[in-house]
């Protein structure tokens, strides 16, 4: 049926819908809009190759962007779409031409491969409206016109009177309010409100109220406006605006003191120290006489605020059943047994003494060992919150202390923010890389952190913006730290080291499979039964793929295995199972590798072993004895104290060339080339002592060193063997690589109590004390003294 011959009520079916954003179109209008949502887009197109009817309706939120009918008002508008211009981003221009009002009756979702998904409706269409009686209607246009030109005064819009009496010229058709309406009318709510009155009595008495509402905002804005310009300063522009909150709060009848009053509310009900009350009471009447805008307010508001936030009396009740402390350190981590034993200690004192304080720790150790970690489960083991507060980069002694009132932007220090967030007086607290602090003209952060630390002083620690003492003294207070060297003295002296060292290979075998392994499993979507990775083949990720101290880089790799077994599950694959073939296919060739010990004995080659930040080493050191003028030569990147202890062990020959068969000359007749493999690789330190002299020592008298064998250990002037560090991680190495024998200091007996019984089972470890253990049980033979004969006197002959 065509629309020009519609009745007073037609329903029409099947009209494509768009919903309109922000936006009511009335009856008898045309006009033009930009639609981009895809079903929006749809539903135009269908119009046009349909009839060229499109409803148009309004959304209840206009934030939305995908609409179902739920999210539609029930009354929109039937339009004629007159044409469409593409416009650039997908955006589609639309010249309707609004024909009648119209009712949903029902909605849905339909589409096609063509166009795409967009909404249909069923509507109830009003074209031809009853009149009501002339006296009635002219009655009603009069309250309209009185109300136009009641808001046209409040407007002086020149434009707007103009169209107004355009349109009064018209006004005996029954769309005269739609038109007022369209132009009078700006909020779509109103508009809105318009559009669902059903007949015109109803379209009109909602008109004129609204109307009449918006020239009641309009005149509250003018006496707001005229309130203000009576009292205004002509050389305060700020006091412009303060007159007219002022003003605006008063005419909307609102409550300056309801902010004030929530804080003393607050304070009330809270339970506050006697000076913290007091200073929030002198505060809190201070805030409450502000003026409205005061610049006073929000710093102070913001002080307020974080007084009350503060806890001064909640405490976490501690957990100091020391089986369940074990149970969630051994769930939580893998080995680290001299840690955990510590860390039982300090809840047994605890749990003796009634309060948890003491000694204040710091883990230190290489990155991924687990110092972060280990600190969060022994706040999960005592019950207590945790807060992690990074050190790094720190150099602005205010982070710790906070700022002062005085200043624009002024914030409490870390620490106070810290138990903020904790909410409790008795979190622990990490303080992690305190190594990584620094100084500059802010001031020394490290200073600061005294008070923090030290037990003494923290139960009255003062915070610049607190401006009041606050007690620190029930926090658990924990550090960590790379390098404990780089840790100021002062502070150093407040904390109790506990190292936690680098993982063994075996360790961290059990480290993936029971917790890296799992937990990346979990994040990938797979279950156990889709893939299997056995400890071989974690064992042979972990020294062909990965070289560190902790887990890190470990449990990246093992997240890759992890994406990777994704993705051939995805093809169609039900189970994976990973060997050496399948690792190399998903990770490539092998990264790494580990040098191997001679299964011959050479002539000035030794196997030494380093000690890095990411496990020991082995490292071989090769000597060549060539003739010339005494010169030295030390290649391969080594650092001052390696060459030094090599000039050492070579003094320690000179002074031994008898014993070793050597002439008296021959530093003088022979030139020493020293080198270390691997040049790119820095490397330092003493403990290469030992090996350098045997190398030397082999490379002089043409003796070589036994297969299978590495040492460690300082050498001195006098052939004296001292000490080394680092001792767990070097006989890993020398297992490793299949040494089966190991030189060590005699001074280092003691520190084999801290390797594991399976590293010392694979090994014949020797103890050395000087310079002559260790060429007895380095060279394969052992070298002929040179024997020196006894200069005879010569006599001088007699004369007659």
């Amino acid at each position: 049926m065509d629309i020009n011959e519609m009745t007073e009520k037609e329903r029409f079916s099947m009209v494509p819908v768009v919903p309109l954003r922000g936006l009511v179109v009335f009856p008898e209008s045309a006009m033009s809009f930009d639609v981009g949502r895809p079903k929006s887009i749809a539903a135009i197109k269908s119009a046009k190759i349909t009839n060229g009817y499109v409803l148009l309706v309004a959304q209840k939120d206009p934030q939305k962007i995908e609409v179902n009918e739920n999210d539609l008002c029930r009354v929109g508008c039937l339009c004629k779409v007159k044409k469409t211009e593409a416009k650039e981003g997908d955006v589609l221009q639309v010249f309707i031409e609004a024909i009648a009002r119209a009712e949903i009756e029902s909605i849905m979702l339909t589409g096609n491969i063509v166009l795409g998904e967009y909404l249909l409706a069923d509507v109830l269409c009003t074209q031809k409206e009853s009149v009501p009686e002339a006296a009635k209607a002219a009655s009603l246009r009069r309250s309209i016109d009185e109300q136009c030109k009641r808001f046209l005064a409040l407007t002086e819009d020149g434009k707007l009177t103009s169209m107004l009496e355009m349109i009064s010229r018209n006004a005996g058709d029954i769309g005269y309010a739609y038109r007022i309406a369209n132009l009078m009318l700006m909020v779509p709510e109103d508009r809105q409100k318009v559009l669902e009155c059903d007949n015109y009595i109803d379209r009109c008495t909602e008109l004129i109220r609204l109307i009449a509402k918006n020239c009641e905002v309009r005149e509250i804005k003018k006496r707001i406006e005229e309130s203000v310009r009576e009292a205004l300063d002509k050389n305060q522009r700020e006091y412009i605006l303060r007159e007219e909150i002022k003003a605006a709060q008063k005419e909307l009848g609102a409550d300056e003191q309801s902010a004030a009053e929530e804080f003393r509310r607050r304070l009330e009900a809270g339970e506050y120290p006697e000076n913290v009350r007091e200073k929030l009471d002198k505060e809190i009447t201070h805030y409450a006489s502000l003026p409205a805008g005061s610049h006073e307010a929000p710093p102070m508001r913001t002080y307020i605020e974080t007084l009350l936030d503060l806890p001064y009396t909640q405490m976490s009740e501690d957990n100091l059943d020391i089986e369940n402390a074990r149970r969630i350190l051994d769930e939580d981590h893998y080995g680290l047994d001299k840690v955990k034993d510590r860390i039982i200690e300090y809840i047994a004192v605890a749990r003796l003494t009634g309060k948890v304080n003491g000694q204040i720790i710091c883990f230190v150790g290489p990155p991924g060992v687990g110092k972060t970690s280990v600190s969060a489960s022994i706040a999960r083991a005592l019950g207590r919150k945790f807060v992690r507060m990074s050190l790094g980069g720190i150099r602005d002694e205010a982070e710790i202390r906070g700022h002062r009132r005085t200043y624009i932007g002024a914030m409490p220090g870390r620490v106070i923010s810290a138990i903020k967030q904790a909410g409790t007086v008795n979190p622990v607290l990490l303080f992690d890389e305190i190594d990584k602090l620094a100084s500059d003209i802010h001031g020394d952060p490290s200073a600061a952190m005294l008070e923090v630390l030290d037990s003494a002083q923290n139960f009255a620690f003062r915070d610049h913006f607190l401006e009041l003492p606050y007690d620190l003294s029930k926090v658990l207070f924990i550090t960590t730290a790379n390098n404990a060297a780089a840790i100021p003295r002062p502070l150093l002296d407040r904390m109790e080291l506990i190292e936690v060292p680098s993982y063994l290979a075996n360790e961290k075998v059990e480290i993936a499979a029971r917790h890296l392994l799992p937990r990346q499993m979990e994040k990938n979507g797979l279950k156990k039964s889709m893939l299997s990775i056995s400890r071989e083949s974690i064992e042979t990720i972990i020294n062909d793929y990965t070289r560190e101290a902790g887990v890190r880089s470990l449990e990246r790799t093992l997240a890759t295995v992890c994406r990777k077994a994704a993705v051939d599950i995805a093809k169609g694959k039900k189970r994976i199972v990973v060997n050496k073939k399948r690792i190399e296919e998903y990770l490539g060739a092998p990264q790494y590798s580990f040098e191997r010990a001679d299964e011959a004995p050479e002539v000035g080659v030794v196997n030494g072993l380093a000690w890095t930040s990411v496990g020991g080493e082995t490292m071989q050191i090769e000597v060549a004895a060539l003739p010339g003028k005494g010169q030295l030569q030390l290649t391969g990147q080594l650092g001052d104290v390696m060459q030094e202890s090599a000039k050492a062990a070579i003094t320690c020959i000179r002074e031994r060339a008898d014993k070793l068969g050597l002439a008296p000359d021959f530093f003088g007749t022979t030139d020493l080339h020293i080198h270390v493999p691997e040049g790119a690789v820095p490397k330092d330190g003493p403990s290469a002592g030992i090996s350098i002299l045997t190398a030397v020592a082999s490379a002089l008298t043409g003796i070589p060193v036994r297969a299978g064998l590495a040492m460690t250990g300082e050498i001195t002037l006098r052939g004296r063997v001292l000490p080394i560090g680092g001792l767990r991680e070097k006989l890993l190495a020398a297992v490793r690589a299949g040494i089966k024998t190991v030189l060590l200091p005699e001074k280092n007996r003691k520190d084999l109590r801290e390797v594991p019984e399976d590293i010392l089972s694979a090994l014949n470890i020797i103890m050395v004390s000087d310079a002559d253990d260790v060429l007895k049980n380095a060279l394969t033979e052992q070298p002929k003294p040179r024997i020196v004969l006894p200069q005879v006197p010569v006599m001088q002959g007699a004369h007659a």
